[in-house]
This record gives C-alpha cells, structure tokens and sequence, in this order.
C-alpha cells in the first residue's frame, strides 16, 4: 500500500478507511473499531450525516432506477464500497435482469465481501483498481468482461470524487472515463461540499484515514460533468435529485451534491 493508502493494496485496519466508514454510518456490519470511532468524530462535528449518507444512497438508487429504465444495461460503479442492499445490481434488475454490472474498488476488504456476495458470474464482475488510474480500470480484463465499451455505459462515481485532491486532477479523471464512453452513456456523480456549513473540522477526522476529504462547491461539481449534458434537475442536493418521496427532515442542511448527465456525442 502507498504512504497515503488509497492505492489498491494489503488490507490496513491501522486507520480508517472511507468506505469502511460509509458502511457504519449506513449501519452495516463491515467495519473495525477505527472506523466506528471515525464515524462517531464525523457525526459530532456534522450531525446531518447520518441522514445525508441515507439520501446519497437514495440518490443511487433512482438515479439507476432513470438510467435503466431509460435504457441502459451496463454499469461500471466505481468506488462501490462495501454491498449494502439493495446493491446497484439488485436496483438494476428489479427494472431490466440483462443488466451487467462492473463493481470497482480500492480496498481489499470491499473486494473480498463483493466477491463472497456476488460470485463470478457473466451479469457482475467485482475489480480491485485504483480511481486516480481510470485507464487501467476502463482496460482491465473483468471489467471488459461484462462492459462493452460500444454500447452505452452508466459510470457511477457516488461518493468518491472528494476523496481526489485537486493535485490528482479530478477533471482529467473524469474525462478519461469520459472519452472511453460512446454516446448515449450517463455519468452519475455525488460529491461532498461545504456549501451548507463550515465542515472543516468533518475534513479534519478523515486526516488520519486513508484518503482525505476534499470538499468543492456547486460550481466547482458542475464543471465535473464537463462533455456531458445534465440531465433535470442538473446538479442538486441529493434529496432534492428527482425525489419520489418526501425529502426528509434536514435535508436543506445535507453536504452532498448529486447529478446525473448524458454524453449526447
């Protein structure tokens, strides 16, 4: 593993990890004491959190839900974090069973429980590969095993940009993903943002885990979807991104910024 551990590698329970957090906060089981203890640091100092993690996943749901159901039958999540259900495979299917889904990670831990969950099967592959090496991830084997990239893909990046710094060049790893895609592609994206409240100390509990967090503005995740056409309601809070329920209480106060757009050429 690298000194800053968010390249793929051995397994570090020393320090938290950002997925590893996500599920605690979900209330999943995946998880060791540093990570609990991450979260509970995490939820002090940003108490929305807890429904602001539930809203992002709300977010995936529909926004695959739209993607499918508008006719779609490859995804390519990256950054998929530990299988929480219903897992992207599963909301998929409920809508179209043909579609095939791509799962990619850095950590181990997530690699090996998606691999127990899943199993080797022609509809899901599960890929360990690092985010800030894109080219590696679109030419990897298991995932040219399941995604065609002649035909329409759906390129989910839910909850894993703000851990790019901007030396790692977020825009160029979208638009090498980008450029890999064929018209007719979606991008779905969700980033944290501090433009709802002072999150600097939120950013400081993830200093001694194995990514940082990276927090940008509405205009800052717009530029993001550069080459692709938004999709209503452009980029929004997650609650807010087409909701087919009440939003929940507190919402207004949620630090995560959703999209979904079209590569249209």
């Amino acid at each position: 593993m690298s000194q800053d551990g968010f390249r793929a590698g051995e397994i570090d329970t020393s320090r938290p990890h950002p997925a590893r957090i996500y599920d605690y906060l979900l209330g999943g089981k995946d998880h060791y004491e540093v990570d609990q203890q991450a979260g509970d640091r995490l939820a002090a100092v940003a108490p929305e959190v807890f429904i602001g993690v539930r809203a992002n996943r709300d977010f995936l749901r529909r926004a695959v839900q739209h993607i499918v159901g508008g006719g779609v039958r490859q995804i390519l999540d990256i950054g998929t974090g530990l299988p929480t259900s219903p897992n992207v495979h599963e909301i998929a299917h409920a809508v179209a069973p043909d579609v095939r889904v791509a799962y990619v990670d850095n950590d181990p831990i997530v690699k090996a429980h998606a691999d127990a969950l899943l199993g080797r099967t022609g509809e899901t592959s599960v890929v360990l590969a690092d985010l800030r090496d894109p080219r590696a991830i679109v030419d990897h084997p298991d995932v040219r095993r399941v995604i065609d990239f002649d035909e329409p893909v759906a390129v989910l990046l839910v909850a894993i940009f703000h851990f790019l710094t901007d030396a790692e060049q977020p825009a160029q790893v979208v638009a090498t993903l980008r450029d890999a895609l064929p018209a007719g592609s979606f991008l779905v994206l969700s980033h944290a943002t501090g433009d709802f409240a002072d999150r600097t100390e939120a950013q400081a509990v993830y200093r001694d885990a194995t990514a940082t967090m990276n927090l940008r503005s509405r205009a800052e995740v717009e530029r993001l979807f550069a080459g692709f056409e938004l999709v209503e309601p452009g980029v929004v809070q997650v609650p807010y991104w087409r909701p087919d329920t009440e939003p929940p209480t507190g919402s207004d106060t949620i630090g995560f910024y959703g999209g979904v757009a079209r590569k249209t050429d």
